[in-house]
Parts: C-alpha cells; structure tokens; sequence
C-alpha cells in the first residue's frame, strides 16, 4: 500500500513511529491525520501494553498510519530500522529514557545516519535527573504536577482528573515541538531532540494555578466545582439535575443577580466585592443553589442564555453526542475497518481551511504494510521472505 494521503498538510513528512501506549501515539496522531507518512514500527511478536487492538482506545490512537514489523533487537533488523531513518524526518519513541541508547537509536546515533532527523522522546519525567529511570503512568505524572492536589471536593483528600490529561497533553506538546522543529529546520537544514514529560506537561495543564505559586508562594488548594478566584463561578444545582454557571466581574455579577430575580445578594455586604464573593463562596452557593433549584436546567438555560449570562449543560457522553453543537463541528467522523466495518472516532479538533485533516484509514492490521515499506527500500522479495523465516519482521 502507497502512502495514506488524509491531508497534503504534512504529505512530504515521513515519520517512524516506535511509540506505545498513549502519550506518543497522540503525538504521531496529529502528524498522520494531517497527512505524514507514518509507518508505525511494531513487535514481531504481538504485545498487549495498549490493550486489544480492536477496542476502541487503540482505534482512536493508530487511526491513519501504516504498520510494520521488525525485530529492533536483532542485527539485521536493527539495519532495516537505520535504512528507514535515511528516508524519514521524525522518530517518535516514548520509551524508557535508556532504552534508545541500548537499542543504538539515541538522537547522537540517529544523527550520524540523517542530519536531518528529528527524534521525538516523550517520558514520564525527563530524560535525566533522579527520576530518570522511574516508570511513568499519568496518574504518577498527575499526582507528582500539582494536578490531583487541586482536583475534587475540599477535604476529600486528592482526586485524578477523569481522564489521562497529562498523558494527552505530553502527546500534543511533543506535536508542537516536532512541528516547531520542522519549521526551523527550513533555516538550518539540521535536525534536533524534541522532548516533553508528563510530569512538566501537568505543570502546563496547571497553567495560573502553577503561577499563583510561583509568583507570589500562593498554594493552591481544592474548590471542587467552584473556580478557585471568580465567583460565582461552579456547577448548581437545579430541579432535574445541574448547571454550569460562570459569572465575572461586577456588571456580570450584577446582571446575573437580576436574571435569577436575587437582587438581595446584591446588598449583601460580604458578596458587593470580587474578594469577598469568592472568600464566602460557601453561603454564595447556598444561596445561588436555593434559586437554581426551583427551575429546570433547560429553563435556567433560556432564562441565562437570554440575558447573556455564560452558562451550560453538563453532559454525559452519550448527550454530548447528541449536542446540535458538537455534530455542527463534526466531533466525530466514520472511518472503514477491514476487519471491524464502519466506526465512528474522535475527529481531529484542529482544523484548517484549505490543507484539512480527514479520518482516511482505520488503524492497521499489525504487520499489514511491512512487505510493502520493505520493497520501498529496495528490499528484494527474496530477502523479504527470508526476514519473515528468521523472524526478523
């Protein structure tokens, strides 16, 4: 099979993808759905660290590459994988921060071959330092950033984020820096070492909360729902469920209290300042969640939305789904398995006028594309045949 072309965005870009599990296939998703030539490099012998190939995690992750096998730890493999790096601008590997240099693919020993190569490491903590060897998982990273400490209720002790945020976030910092550094090599023809950790990618996520401490010493604590500054600013309760409500800045919280027919809480003392609606933010919501309660979330929708007051639903999945919004945007999109038939999968979020990206082929069959890659390297279907009886690919 010739190169998968979902977009010319990036169709001249050929990229190696090594990676495993989450954070390094989000990376090389956002290369392959914008057109790049990815050959995703796996096992000879099959793994099961990201789980059945046919569930819908690995689908989403693997969705417009080609797959290869071959054995990295064998010689003759090891030469295959250097003919390919001559060809290609990207490897994306994410695994642990020593195991490159045992396999002889480091970015030192890639460069000696292409000049021009750019490898992707994407770890859990860093490639050096004390942590160095530690194996990293997004809960590690979400705790060791900060992020569990300020998420859930106050007083219910630390809570993950609902989903692998930090493992997400190093796969599209890792993006932006391959980009980055494709874009600069226009200028000096050189490749570079790209890196991103889930670690440093929780600080970012972190973002003003991070800075509150690093400016002024301020630790962050819990505040559940509520915004940690802006109030009223959380989730409230309503008579057949809840409603996000966000209100800023004194017209805001003036108009707000006028919409919801308060205008009581607009003499309360404590509440006429920024400071101290967010200092009493506890009898705040009390008093807010009186009012809300009265009415559906639906009639608090119209009720705000008609007097410009930011406001929302809190879906599960199946209503976002359904959200007249999120099927404008085109939130998902089918794409044709050989084997499992027609699936729905998360779109690419980023769009572009004239260059889209589109959901052109559904992941792999494993090993599917490896004779075809092969003979793209000149490989003689001899040669090929015999890898296959030495169990290299």
């Amino acid at each position: 099979m010739s190169k998968i072309s979902a977009s010319p965005a990036l169709s001249r870009f050929r990229v190696l993808d090594l990676s495993r599990v989450r954070a390094g296939p989000t990376c090389v998703r956002q290369l392959a759905d914008f057109g790049a030539d990815v050959i995703k490099i796996e096992n000879v012998n099959p793994e099961d660290l990201a789980g059945p190939r046919e569930n819908s995690d690995f689908q989403n992750l693997h969705r417009n590459k080609r797959s290869m096998t071959l054995n990295l730890k064998s010689e003759e493999g090891l030469s295959v994988f250097k003919e390919l790096v001559k060809t290609a601008d990207v490897v994306v590997e994410n695994y642990r921060p020593d195991v490159k240099f045992r396999l002889g693919i480091d970015y030192d020993s890639l460069k000696s071959i292409n000049p021009k190569i750019i490898l992707a490491s994407i770890s859990g903590f860093g490639q050096d330092g004390p942590y160095e060897k530690r194996p990293g998982f997004d809960q590690l990273a979400q705790g060791l950033s900060g992020l569990m400490s300020v998420t859930g209720n106050p007083g219910d002790g630390p809570m993950r984020v609902g989903a692998a945020v930090a493992d997400v976030a190093a796969g599209f910092l890792a993006a932006m820096g391959v980009l980055t550094a494709l874009l600069e090599r226009e200028v000096s023809g050189q490749g570079q070492w790209v890196q991103s950790n889930l670690l440093q990618a929780g600080l970012a996520l972190l973002d003003f909360q991070a800075a509150r401490y690093t400016m002024s010493g301020e630790v962050a604590n819990q505040t559940g729902n509520d915004h940690p500054t802006f109030m009223p600013t959380s989730a409230y309760q309503t008579s057949d469920g809840y409603i996000n409500i966000a209100v800023s800045g004194l017209g805001m919280w003036e108009k707000f209290c006028e919409s919801i027919k308060r205008l009581d809480l607009l003499e309360d003392v404590e509440f006429q300042a920024a400071l101290g609606r967010s200092k009493g933010r506890v009898r705040l919501n009390l008093e807010i969640n009186k009012t809300t309660v009265t009415k559906t979330t639906n009639e608090w929708l119209k009720i705000l939305g008609a007097d410009g007051i930011p406001c929302g639903p809190i879906y599960t999945m199946d209503q976002v789904f359904a959200d007249p919004q999120v099927k404008h945007l085109g939130a998902s999109a089918p794409v044709i398995h050989p084997e499992l038939g027609e699936l729905h999968l998360l779109n690419q979020p980023v769009k572009l006028s004239r260059t889209p990206a589109q959901l052109k082929t559904a992941s792999p069959i494993r090993g599917a594309h490896t004779k075809d890659v092969l003979s793209e390297l000149g490989i003689s279907q001899q040669t090929i045949e015999s890898f296959i009886a030495k169990g290299i690919v």
